[in-house]
């Protein structure tokens, strides 16, 4: 699959950004995007403007004084937080300032609050949800079954909760956050549509419900479908039946894509037999994205689910919009994400967003705790 072109910019440079995150930090980033089919998704902490793009590529301004790891790094973030950098923010505020002044001045939120995610037990390489673990939100659970599915929303259980601003758009301008295991990142996304997928059958199943977040066409949009993916979550273990997604000849699964094109067809993909629960039903060889048809940028809806065999157990298919990833290259240590001072950066929040998180790509099986908080800041009063 051809990586779509993006805005040119310039490489991130690699040495810099290894003292920042790790050598087994980023190895762990370009192996978690192997495949990507969109424009490169924000580093959220690492200063500057730094996205990893398709098959591993870091791009954008890396901007620090020093070169730092583990405590040092710790330590540099701090100043930064301390001492923001002002000028021009390319994300709905005026400048730096104005976003600061916003903050200060009551339009800042806390979706929801004081997070505790505490996960569960997975497989080297292979990605979890964090959907249906606890304890702060509450576990969320299965989606509604096909086929109608789930919009999900700022007020499904298992979401963030958080407040529409009144006027303007939210940001995501930081966050504390910590983790007990090292060198797992996480993908903060919105959950837009989730479908429980029927294990029993082996017919093709139709879905009818359609999210009612990023379902634009055009490109400029901040709503564009682009960038929109799927992933299928076992909710439940499966039993230990060899199944796939899809059957090739006419019975794929199905999907519209960012253009709005009806029936586009999914890969055949191989599930895992025996999938544990949390674990996406995806196989090592596979990204934690569901690859859509060559030339895709995003899947704007899900039309027909097909499984080849019947498998106990629950999954949910899921549609998802990135926002950016943390990383966590020392652990126990509250880390500040600082999404507002580095430019171009404070990524969009639609209204009535889903927010969550995902572990992609495990560096290790060990569970592993994440605790801290996130913030949002509204564009306008």
């Amino acid at each position: 699959m051809q990586a779509p072109a993006y805005v040119k910019m310039p490489s991130t440079h690699a040495g810099k950004l290894e003292r920042y995150l790790g050598p087994e930090g980023v190895a762990q980033l370009q192996k978690a995007m192997q495949g990507w089919y969109y424009k490169p998704i924000h580093l959220l902490d690492v200063p500057g403007s730094v996205r990893v793009a398709a098959d591993g590529d870091f791009v954008g301004r890396f901007v620090t004084s020093r070169f730092e790891v583990g405590l040092d790094r710790v330590r540099e973030a701090l100043v930064r937080a301390s001492k923001p950098r002002h000028g021009v923010l390319n994300a709905g505020f005026v400048d730096v300032s104005d976003a600061l002044n916003r903050a200060s001045q009551g339009f800042r939120q806390q979706p929801g609050g004081n997070i505790t995610k505490v996960g569960t037990t997975g497989v080297v390489g292979a990605s979890n949800t964090l959907w249906r673990v606890g304890n702060t939100p509450a576990g969320g659970g299965a989606g509604s079954a096909a086929p109608g599915g789930r919009a999900c929303s700022s007020t499904t259980n298992g979401a963030m909760r958080w407040t529409n601003p009144a006027a303007g758009t939210m940001r995501l301008t930081g966050a504390d956050f910590s983790a007990n295991i090292i060198n797992n990142s996480v993908l903060i996304y919105d959950r837009i549509f989730d479908v429980a997928k029927t294990m029993s059958s082996t017919a093709n199943e139709a879905v009818t419900g359609v999210p009612t977040r990023y379902q634009s066409s055009t490109t400029t949009s901040e709503e564009y479908a682009g960038g929109n993916f799927c992933f299928v979550e076992a909710v439940a273990a499966l039993g230990a039946t060899a199944h796939e997604w899809g059957v090739a000849g006419g019975n794929e699964c199905l999907y519209r894509n960012q253009a709005g094109t009806d029936n586009s067809i999914f890969p055949v993909m191989t599930g895992n037999a025996s999938c544990i629960q949390d674990r996406l039903d995806h196989p090592l060889s596979a990204p934690w994205f569901f690859p859509p048809a060559a030339g895709d940028t995003g899947v704007m809806d899900l039309a027909q689910l097909r499984c080849s065999a019947s498998v106990t157990g629950t999954v949910n298919f899921v549609l998802g919009h990135p926002l950016g990833f943390m990383s966590f290259p020392v652990i126990n240590s509250m880390l500040p994400f600082d999404w507002l001072t580095n430019r171009d950066q404070a990524p969009y929040i639609s209204n009535s967003a889903c927010l969550a998180l995902l572990e992609v790509v495990k560096p290790a099986t060990t569970a592993t705790t994440y605790t801290g908080r996130i913030y949002g800041t509204s564009t306008s009063s």
